[in-house]
């Protein structure tokens, strides 16, 4: 699957606006924990009559022009997980089922690349695809898959 469209930043202008390095901006905006609020805010932009959840503890990021669910992740140079952010980090443990119902809750994913930033793919992908690859055993077991996994996967969608 090519990639749905680009998200497409000016390193320069943001340096400049935030008053720091270009190299900083860079390191920023290629950190998934760090830069993911800001793609969210774009993932609107780039999915017409889309808004961002009432509330940063929802179960999802974005609200579809339908009123369909979604919740954007961002590939790094350490892969990507499609579980529920609370069962990532220290101290967190990762469930099946708690895993399943978030696929039955959402419509899918809004996946950005960072590592290509300033001009960066992003895919939308459903639900039902990252279900199928978790039931074919494609995913990892606690759904984290590198990134070249992904790139694997995500061409035979």
């Amino acid at each position: 699957m090519e990639p749905t469209g680009w998200l497409e930043f000016d390193v320069e202008s943001i340096a400049i606006a935030l008053r720091i390095p270009a190299e900083d901006v860079q390191t920023y905006f290629t950190d998934g924990r760090r830069v993911s609020f800001l793609i969210e805010r774009r993932a609107v932009e780039a999915m017409p009559g889309s808004e961002l959840a009432p509330s940063e503890g929802s179960g999802y990021d974005l609200i579809d022009s339908d009123g369909g669910y979604w919740e954007v992740r961002s590939l790094t140079k350490g892969g990507i997980y499609f579980c529920p952010s609370k069962m990532v980090g220290s101290g967190r443990s990762f469930e099946e089922d708690g895993f399943l119902e978030k696929l039955d809750n959402i419509e899918g994913y809004f996946v950005t690349d960072v590592t290509q930033f300033p001009e960066m793919p992003y895919w939308l992908v459903s639900s039902n695809v990252v279900e199928n690859w978790w039931h074919e055993g494609l995913l990892g077991n606690s759904s984290k898959i590198s990134n070249q996994k992904f790139f694997n996967l995500i061409e035979d969608a």
